[in-house]
C-alpha cells in the first residue's frame, strides 16, 4: 500500500483515468509470462504508470478490493502458474506510452465463467444480470456466485480509494472478452448482455451521481471463429448489440493462432486484440495518443 501512496500522492486532486476489464479466460490470461513481448519483459515485473485492483473470487478476494498496485500480469491460479497475461497487458502497455502518467484498472476476470446461470461453468460463477439470480447469491469474491456482484463491488471500492486519496475517478469505458462459456444458451446471449451492459453502466451512475456513466462505453472482443468454442449466434448478438448502441463497440478478431488448445489466445493473437483495445481508444477519443499499428 505504502507503494500505492508514494506514486500517487503527486496528483491528489487531478482528475484520473480508470478502465474497467472483466471477462472469462482470454480476459484473465493464460499465455505464461515468459513469451511476453520482449518491450513489455524489458520493463522488468512492473509497469511504471498502471495500477491495478485486481480480483477474481480465487486468489484475490474481497480483501484485495480498492488495493492498487503496479500492475504485472497474472491469472487467477496460484505458484508459478499465476504468471499469465492476456490482451490487456499490451493495451496498458500502449497506454503508457501515449499517457505518460497515472492510470488505474479495475479488474475481474475468471476462466469458464458464463452470463447466464442455466449454462456451464467451471465454478458455477456467473456474470447473471438477472434480479432473481441477484437476489439468491452474493459476490463470488465472498463466496458467493455472482461474478457482477464482485465487479461492482470492487468498483466501488476503488473509487473510495481513489478519492480517499483526492483523485478524481474518470472512467473512460469497460473492456470485455467473454462468450465462450454462453454458447449452449446462445440464442439468450443478446438479452443477457444486454442487461449485464445496462447494470453496470447504472451502477456507476448510482455510485458517482454522474449521468454520463449511463452511456459508458464498452469495448467487445470477438470470440474467433476457429475457436473451438465459437458460436455464431454468441457473435452475431455482440454485433447487434453494436449496432443498435452507439457506445457498444465490438473489436473484431475473425480468427487466431493459440497455446495448443484451439480455446486460448497466444502472444500474437493477445498482441492483435490488446492493440485493437487500445486503437478503439484512440478512435473515440477517450484518450489521447497515436494509433498503434
Amino acid at each position: 500500500m505504502m507503494a500505492f501512496l508514494t506514486m500517487t500522492t503527486t496528483w491528489a486532486g487531478k482528475p484520473v483515468i480508470v478502465i474497467i476489464t472483466a471477462g472469462q479466460s482470454n480476459t484473465a490470461g493464460r499465455c505464461f509470462n515468459d513469451s511476453l513481448p520482449a518491450y513489455i519483459k524489458a520493463l522488468d515485473g512492473q509497469y511504471q504508470y498502471c495500477q491495478w485492483s485486481y480480483t477474481n473470487g480465487r486468489t484475490r478476494k474481497a480483501d484485495k478490493e480498492g488495493v492498487f498496485r503496479p500492475f504485472w500480469p497474472e491469472m487467477e491460479s496460484i505458484g508459478k502458474k499465476a504468471g499469465r497475461f492476456a490482451y490487456d497487458a499490451i493495451t496498458y502497455y500502449l497506454m503508457e506510452q501515449a499517457l505518460q502518467k497515472p492510470f488505474y484498472v479495475i479488474k475481474q476476470a475468471e476462466g469458464g465463467t458464463s452470463i447466464d446461470p442455466a449454462c456451464k461453468s467451471t465454478n458455477n460463477h456467473h456474470w447473471s444480470a438477472d434480479e432473481a439470480f441477484l437476489d439468491s447469491t452474493t459476490s463470488v469474491n465472498i463466496g458467493g456466485l455472482s461474478l457482477l456482484k464482485a465487479l461492482e463491488s470492487n468498483i466501488d471500492k476503488s473509487i473510495d480509494a481513489l478519492k480517499a486519496q483526492g483523485m478524481g475517478p474518470d472512467i473512460k469505458c469497460m473492456l470485455w472478452h467473454q462468450g465462450e462459456s454462453d454458447r449452449g444458451k446462445a440464442s439468450r446471449y443478446y438479452d443477457n448482455l444486454k442487461a449485464m451492459v445496462a447494470h453496470i453502466r447504472q451502477h456507476l451512475v448510482e455510485k458517482t451521481g454522474d449521468k454520463k456513466y449511463a452511456s459508458l462505453p464498452f469495448l467487445c472482443g470477438a470470440v474467433p471463429s476457429n475457436s473451438k468454442q465459437y458460436k455464431q449466434q454468441v457473435e452475431e448478438a455482440k454485433m447487434r448489440l453494436a449496432q443498435e448502441d452507439k457506445n457498444f463497440h465490438y473489436i473484431p478478431l475473425e480468427e487466431a493462432t493459440f497455446i495448443g488448445d484451439q480455446l486460448h489466445f497466444d502472444r500474437p493473437t493477445a498482441e492483435r486484440l490488446g492493440r485493437g483495445m487500445y486503437n478503439k481508444m484512440i478512435d473515440l477519443k477517450l484518450i489521447k495518443g497515436k494509433r498503434a499499428e
